[in-house]
C-alpha cells in the first residue's frame, strides 16, 4: 500500500493513471501530451510499473502502458475506513436513537401525540 501511495503522490503519475483508464497508450503517445522530457515521463512510468499500477508490453519498437487498479483497492479500503464515523460516533448514534425513541414512548404513554410540544 505504502508504494502505490507514493506512487500516486506525484501529480504527473496521477494525470498518466487518468489517462490510461480511456485505455492502452504507448510510452510516446503518453510523453506527447506532457510538457516534461519524454525521459522524465518514463521514469514516472518505471515508478507506475513498480507499484503495479501500470503494465507495459511490447508492441513491435513501442511500449504499450496499461492501467492496472487492482492494487488500488487496499487503499481505496484504508481510505474508506479514515472516512467513517469511528466506534465511538456509532455508539453516540445509537445513544441518540435511543434516548428519541424512548421519549417518543412517554409521551404516546402520556396521551400526547408525539408532534404536539411539551408546554410547562
Amino acid at each position: 500500500m505504502d508504494e502505490v501511495a507514493a506512487a500516486i503522490a506525484d501529480p504527473v503519475r496521477r494525470e498518466i493513471l487518468l489517462m490510461l483508464r480511456d485505455g492502452p497508450l504507448s510510452a510516446g503517445q503518453i510523453a506527447d501530451r506532457f510538457v516534461i522530457s519524454r525521459p522524465a515521463v518514463s521514469r514516472h512510468l518505471r515508478v507506475l510499473r513498480e507499484a503495479g499500477l501500470v503494465r507495459d508490453t511490447a508492441d513491435g519498437r513501442r511500449r504499450v502502458y496499461t492501467l492496472v487498479t487492482a492494487p488500488l483497492d487496499e487503499l481505496a479500503g484504508w481510505l474508506g475506513r479514515l472516512m467513517r464515523p469511528s466506534g465511538w460516533q456509532h455508539r453516540l448514534d445509537a445513544l441518540e436513537t435511543e434516548v428519541y425513541r424512548t421519549r417518543r414512548e412517554r409521551q404516546t404513554a402520556a396521551g400526547r401525540h408525539p408532534s404536539q410540544k411539551e408546554t410547562a
